[in-house]
């Protein structure tokens, strides 16, 4: 059976935990070549023994870093020659009420989550362009619907969504496929990440992490749907709801969102 990712060369930022890991692990047993980056050297090294393939490669890359982006891409390229699929899944997560949060903390938001976005769809798109291959972003409800105590994360996937869509239609012509996906709640180590007031880690999830999707059924789902060339996915039933109610509904769903998050544990909204 002919395999659709075979020799494929995929870039994952952001991929040596959660959904990028879960992603970068089933791309290699679909036998493409894989270029992974992290800031963090030592998960890096531990994900490169882990997985002991040829087929990968590791590079140590800050996406918020223009440079760092730039580089990134030129290793992949030096190591396998052209890129098939990038997809752009490094992020940050954070859980703060705006006037108590310090800015910096919506700068790191969008330094990361977006303008990460844009430094590495950069310096790749002109091989994508050659191979007509496929851009991803992974985005969030939190690109359709601002949530509360989210305000950097929402506003970093907003402009997200906004910036592949406008290059969706700049390269309708191209052969290369742009989407975005929204997997929902997923099982990760994001929430215990996302930063705080005073953009600290918070160190501790608000959720049941046993209840979410796991990151290999979110990664799978995402693989099917690059096959398929998907412009966009949104994956729980939870997601599409919230996105439909909210163009015809908006103000019955804003009361909806905030009940849902003053009920968390230890929410913001309940100071």
């Amino acid at each position: 059976m002919n395999n659709f990712f075979e020799n494929k060369v995929v870039l994952i930022t952001g991929a040596t935990s959660g959904i990028g890991k879960a992603l970068a692990i089933d791309f290699l047993a679909k036998g493409a070549k894989v270029s992974v980056c992290s800031r963090n050297e030592e998960s890096l090294l531990l994900f490169s023994t882990e997985m002991n393939n040829k087929n990968l490669l590791t590079v140590q890359a800050d996406v918020s870093n223009e440079e760092d982006c730039k580089k990134y891409i030129e290793k992949s390229i030096n190591a396998f020659h052209s890129i098939d699929i990038l997809i752009n899944n490094a992020g940050i997560s954070m859980r703060a009420m705006f006037q108590e949060v310090d800015l910096t903390v919506l700068k790191q938001s969008m330094d990361i989550n977006f303008w990460g976005t844009v430094y590495c769809t950069k310096y790749a798109l002109p091989y994508i362009l050659k191979s007509k291959g496929s851009i991803l972003g992974i985005s969030s409800i939190a690109g359709y619907k601002g949530l509360p105590c989210r305000t950097g994360y929402s506003s970093s996937k907003f402009a997200m969504q906004g910036f592949l869509e406008s290059l969706r239609i700049e390269l309708l012509k191209t052969g290369v496929n742009v989407m975005w996906v929204s997997p929902g709640f997923v099982s990760t180590n994001i929430r215990n990440t996302a930063l705080n007031a005073s953009g600290n880690a918070q160190s501790e999830t608000p959720m049941n992490e046993s209840k979410l999707m796991s990151a290999e059924e979110c990664a799978s789902i995402i693989i099917k749907g690059i096959e398929k060339r998907k412009r966009t996915i949104i994956m729980t039933t939870q997601g599409k709801l919230t996105v439909w109610m909210n163009k015809f509904f908006p103000s019955f769903v804003d009361k909806q969102v905030y009940k849902h998050f003053a009920n968390e544990p230890d929410s913001p909204l309940k100071s």
